[in-house]
């Protein structure tokens, strides 16, 4: 069923469709199982991929985990917070790509490849500048190869505000983003509830780590110690993220960071699929209808968790969902887009 406002242009699809066929069953229905079963239980899919070290205009670098596949359409993935290609999602949607004949490649944000980046400086939800520089990197290199690009939880949060900053200028053929926090203050706080608190700690002692190793041998350009102590993503947002990516404290950073305000602006074909159970954000985040344009499809599911989506009739045969419906909305907008491309370049044909 599909529910719209009188004035809507966005299409939303509040119910499981015959285009979006996600149907959770009985072992899977709790949000935390769907959101910790693929890290606890999943046999994740070995990937072959290919490392490219992309130096960045700032003296920094970012590592791509490229597909080996030698053809096909390119398909970006950014992973969520603490993430890398050997996060379970990624590997997933990694492996369900090449089988689709595309060539995936995992575009990881600085210092999350396994080696710390070289500037002071990391990743946040907000920063498009990296997203950027490898798109036009690669349109360089292939200017008429079609690519597109999967965003998770934060990873979708930058390339959605990434499509609305560019609009009609993104130069792909179609986006997809996961378990986004539209919002971000509204997902710390929620972060910072209930069992909520238990997904909050293991991010926050990973970014804490992370952070010690960086800075191990020199000092670090903000409060070590405000680091150290901060007991939810507000403090330490306001004690590093902050003062090292040029806010004015964490409120700054996620006002300015949030991608809902920058969906109006989306022009190519972007699919959302979000939970509404999902433990790292409220359905206050969410956007309606009428704050989308028409490119964009927004799939709510009342179950799912956070970057889960699982079904399958029983626990020891579990279906990942997103990597069917990913790759199937991927390849149907690949086959528009050729058509478009074929349609002009007849029309550009002299007579």
């Amino acid at each position: 069923m599909k529910t719209s406002s009188s004035n809507s242009r966005a299409k939303t699809e509040t119910k499981p469709a015959a285009a979006a066929d996600f149907d959770v069953t009985w072992w899977c229905r709790s949000a935390h199982i769907q959101t910790l079963w693929p890290t606890l239980f999943r046999h994740r899919p070995r990937i072959a991929a290919r490392r490219e070290r992309l130096e960045l205009p700032d003296g920094d670098f970012i590592d791509l985990d490229w597909s080996k596949n030698a053809t096909g359409p390119v398909v970006v993935i950014l992973h969520g917070l603490e993430g890398s290609s050997q996060s379970p999602y990624a590997r997933g949607i990694f492996s369900a790509l090449e089988r689709h004949g595309m060539r995936p490649l995992v575009m990881h944000f600085r210092g999350c490849s396994g080696e710390p980046n070289r500037l002071s400086r990391g990743y946040h939800s907000g920063d498009t500048g990296d997203f950027d520089f490898l798109l036009r990197t690669l349109r360089q290199r292939e200017p008429d190869a079609p690519i597109a690009a999967i965003g998770y939880s934060l990873g979708g949060n930058v390339l959605l505000k990434w499509l609305g900053e560019v609009g009609s200028g993104a130069g792909i053929f179609a986006a997809a983003a996961v378990s986004v926090p539209f919002e971000l203050q509204v997902s710390a706080l929620r972060l910072d509830i209930g069992l909520s608190r238990i997904y909050q700690t293991y991010l926050l002692t990973s970014l804490k780590r992370s952070l010690r190793r960086k800075f191990r041998n020199r000092t670090p350009p903000y409060s070590a110690e405000r680091a150290a102590a901060a007991r939810n993503f507000w403090e330490f947002d306001e004690a590093v993220t902050a003062p090292l990516h040029g806010f004015a404290g964490a409120s700054d950073y996620y006002a300015r960071s949030s991608s809902r305000q920058y969906l109006a602006k989306i022009s190519i074909p972007t699919l959302m699929v979000q939970a509404v159970d999902d433990p790292f954000m409220s359905r206050a985040v969410i956007p309606g209808p009428d704050e989308l344009p028409p490119t964009v499809t927004l799939e709510l599911h009342a179950h799912g968790g956070h970057v889960g989506f699982i079904t399958g009739r029983w626990p020891w045969r579990p279906v990942f969902w997103l990597e069917q419906r990913i790759p199937r909305f991927l390849a149907h907008q690949l086959t528009l887009h050729a058509a478009v491309n074929s349609a002009t370049a007849v029309a550009n044909t002299p007579l």
